[in-house]
């Protein structure tokens, strides 16, 4: 069960923002990105992006210092007894997989934007920043109805085609019996993803990741299996999109709980302190999981919350892995120095 969500209607706090048409939301988040971060997260496919490359490209002498020493090319170094490194052609092409998560629980916001519109926002940057000549995007999204497959293709028409349809799909309604059909869970979505991306590349997967987190948390949730397959093969970025009411209740008495995806409701009074203390209590204990989780998985991990300025946190977050990145870089050059 989903818990922490309750049925309370999204409340903007930005009154044009919700009188946006969804061509207009679409031409606000490319200048969005455009402005704020491109130019930002620019490089050799760093950051956000897979590695400098994996095509083959010859030897050369190692330079002490500047080399890594699990490039070495043991075959030319012992043919010519002089130290030898592989050289690799960048990868020009990339191939992105997205995961969109539509089901019920992503139709919650208190803030400026509710978590399905964050995850449209979040998809755009990851869009917009690998777009490229010969790049790819591909993704899949979980629905009410059922999973969609977008196939992946290149070009801006392609991605400003898959934004529009995330922002025009319907919303999800919430399930009111057992005879109302759920959606399809994480684990089925992640399993699609893994059979259509069969090129290394980067696979993006956004989400509240609340589906099948057991009560336990020494216990896998049944996706994590696939997400850690998947981080074998690709360079996978977790984004963690979350409402700050769902980690805490304002003191506003007697409310409704409603599990989205199975519509059981409770009344709570959000009076007593004690209650809001162990729900946020319970709350924090439920994102640690998750957190533990993905690092378990081998995935990287962005947390974006409606209250926040989400161009900020994908800005810091590319920023801190550029630096660990770097710092990994220059410990494996002192090693091969010494």
């Amino acid at each position: 069960m989903r818990r922490g969500v309750t049925a309370t209607p999204p409340v903007a706090a930005d009154p044009g923002l919700a009188e946006l048409t969804p061509d207009q939301r679409l031409r606000r988040l490319e200048l969005t990105v455009r402005r704020r971060l491109d130019g930002l997260l620019h490089g050799q496919y760093r950051g956000l992006l897979p590695g400098p490359g994996s095509e083959p490209a010859g030897s050369r002498e190692y330079r002490p210092g500047e080399d890594e020493v699990r490039r070495m090319d043991w075959a030319v170094t012992a043919r010519t007894a002089v130290p030898h490194v592989r050289e690799v052609d960048a990868d020009r092409e990339l191939t992105t997989w997205l995961l969109v998560d539509g089901s019920a629980s992503m139709e919650f916001g208190t803030a400026e934007l509710d978590k399905r519109e964050l995850s449209v926002a979040a998809v755009a940057a990851i869009g917009f920043l690998t777009a490229g000549v010969g790049n790819r995007l591909g993704a899949q999204v979980v629905t009410s109805s059922g999973l969609r497959g977008f196939p992946a293709r290149g070009g801006r028409t392609h991605l400003l085609s898959l934004l529009r349809t995330l922002l025009h799909a319907p919303r999800s309604a919430l399930r009111e019996g057992p005879g109302v059909p759920a959606s399809p869970d994480l684990a089925d979505a992640l399993a699609a993803v893994h059979r259509v991306a069969n090129r290394r590349g980067l696979v993006v997967v956004v989400s509240d990741f609340l589906d099948g987190l057991p009560d336990d948390p020494d216990e896998p949730p049944p996706w994590e299996r696939l997400l850690r397959r998947l981080a074998v093969r690709h360079q996978v970025l977790a984004v963690e999109v979350t409402d700050p009411r769902e980690l805490e209740l304002p003191d506003v008495g007697l409310v409704t709980l409603v599990d989205p995806e199975t519509g059981h409701r409770r009344e709570v009074s959000t009076s007593d302190r004690w209650l809001r203390d162990r729900y946020a209590a319970a709350a924090a204990a439920q994102r640690d999981q998750v957190r533990q989780v993905l690092r378990r998985s081998g995935a990287g991990h962005l947390a974006l919350r409606t209250d926040r300025d989400w161009c900020a946190d994908i800005v810091r977050h590319v920023r801190s892995h550029r630096r660990l990145a770097a710092a990994a870089a220059a410990g494996a050059g002192r090693g091969g120095a010494s």
